[in-house]
């Protein structure tokens, strides 16, 4: 296994407090394999394999644990005196799982850590359910950084790799098949019609599949564009694709796309007043190889998957990530965290007289004083513009911050 640093520290930097870790992500992004790296750690560093219990509830050998009783009853008769570590696998398949997690908590000396590939996990009653005592630990598919270790790649001819990047996503087993284009197919395809079929049409009993699928298929086609219901319905309902379309329907739709992480929606901020704008926010994609298979790989549209690496970027380095609205102009992100602000357009070229014009108006266009930045595909450039400054894409995804 190849260790991802940043989500074994927060694991590592969770442990032992009293808060129930919960690590989610979209199928396939690498939890499980995170909680393997996790229970190395703590066989490494003293802990006694008896006192992890580990447990995959995709594997039949789980069974015949179907409810929070069953689990309860199975856990407790692996418990030891001494202090538990309680490592639970797609814990959502349990009924009323969070009965048996509340119950641990009060009866045992034990450290939970569950995961799960959708939002479910994460719905508004959770913290009720779970008196409000988790911390989550959000997974993405592996950063461009992660994605030339998993391949061990050298930093020679970047552009090349990070194109294949664009082409083929970060999901990691992608490093072991990427040599073979049918293999990466077939499984971002398995993969997406998982998504659709477990997380999305089952959970929710989804009758009009086509209707879902079309919603897919036109997000995936703007990412980066101003999206709302109406605008969906409206273009359906003009070109025919499907009978007749309501928001209300599409609403929810969009909604469920969210919780099963393979959509993700930035929405639209006044920078000024600081106050959240309820209309036009826009959608961004888990993985660019997933919005490859949704649209073909001949349709890729490298200067809106750019947006979207930058996207998944900052929320990765911890950042809530917002869509700025700023006099008539708009900003593509607004990165923000405890400690900062800053400000982020995204252009494959600013080579074009018209586009740096644009570029840097709308960030000149900002009253304060946080960090103003472009990031481009260009390499020779000037990398100051009154202050703001501009960098190479590739450059930023490979520098700490």
């Amino acid at each position: 296994m190849i260790i991802r640093e940043n989500y074994l520290k927060r694991m590592i930097d969770a442990k032992d407090t009293e808060f129930i870790k919960v690590i989610t992500g979209v199928r396939r992004s690498g939890k499980s394999t995170l909680l393997l790296m996790f229970k190395d750690y703590l066989l490494n560093n003293g802990v006694n394999e008896d006192n992890i219990i580990h447990i995959n509830f995709e594997s039949a050998i789980y069974d015949d644990i179907n409810d929070y009783k069953d689990l309860y009853q199975y856990v407790k008769e692996k418990i030891k005196k001494s202090k538990i570590y309680l490592l639970l696998d797609e814990v959502q398949n349990i009924k009323s799982w969070e009965k048996a997690i509340n119950s641990f908590k009060v009866d045992f000396n034990i450290d939970i850590y569950i995961t799960g590939s959708n939002a479910y996990l994460l719905s508004s009653e959770l913290s009720t359910l779970l008196s409000g005592r988790y911390i989550e630990i959000k997974m993405y598919p592996l950063s461009f950084k992660e994605y030339l270790i998993f391949n061990h790649y050298d930093n020679n001819n970047l552009d090349d790799k990070f194109n294949e990047y664009l082409k083929y996503g970060g999901l990691p087993a992608i490093a072991l098949i990427k040599d073979n284009d049918e293999l990466v197919l077939s499984y971002l395809n398995d993969i997406y019609n998982t998504i659709i079929k477990k997380d999305i049409i089952d959970r929710n009993n989804i009758k009009d599949t086509a209707l879902l699928e079309n919603i897919i298929k036109y997000l995936s086609n703007n990412i980066g564009s101003p999206i709302s219901s109406t605008k969906i319905s409206d273009y359906l309902n003009s070109n025919k694709i499907v009978e007749k379309s309501n928001h209300q329907t599409i609403d929810n739709y969009l909604n469920m796309l969210e919780k099963s992480f393979i959509m993700y929606k930035a929405d639209r901020t006044d920078i000024k007043s600081k106050s959240l704008l309820k209309t036009l926010g826009k959608y961004y994609i888990s993985d660019t190889g997933i919005r490859n298979i949704i649209l073909g790989f001949r349709n890729i549209d490298e200067g809106h998957l750019l947006e979207n690496i930058v996207y998944l970027e900052l929320l990765r380095r911890g950042y809530r990530v917002n869509i700025g609205k700023t006099n008539d102009y708009e900003v593509d992100f607004v990165a923000e965290n405890p400690h900062n602000i800053k400000y982020y357009q995204v252009t494959q070229s600013l080579k074009s007289e018209d586009v740096k014009v644009r570029e840097l108006r709308s960030l000149e266009s900002i009253d304060d004083n946080y960090e103003k930045i472009i990031l481009t595909m260009d390499k020779s450039i000037n990398n100051d513009f009154n202050g703001i400054k501009v960098i190479n894409i590739i450059d930023w995804l490979l520098k700490d911050e």
